[in-house]
């Protein structure tokens, strides 16, 4: 295996638990990516997101550097005042 994405593709062929983990950290990636992106896009601070949510300055860092995952109200709460949207659709 050469790199992660041979190794990630290796994983959830061999084990579907680990399938099931990987996916479910990479859409939890792929959303906090998109806060993230959007916030430096409008030029806020996570000191400056988080008083406009209502939430700790430490909650924004954590959930931006995945050492928690958010409650769908607080993920909720960060994502419209971004003016972001949550789209969920069947797999």
């Amino acid at each position: 295996m050469k790199n992660w994405n041979d190794y990630k593709n290796y994983a959830k062929s061999v084990d579907e638990q680990a399938k099931n983990d990987i996916e479910q950290m990479e859409e939890l990636a792929s959303i906090v990516g998109a806060i993230i992106e959007k916030r430096n896009e409008l030029g806020l601070s996570q000191r400056q997101l988080a008083e406009i949510c209502g939430i700790p300055q430490s909650s924004v860092a954590r959930i931006e550097t995945l050492k928690i995952t958010p409650n769908l109200d607080t993920l909720l709460k960060i994502m419209q005042h971004l003016g972001l949207k949550l789209t969920v659709s069947v797999a």
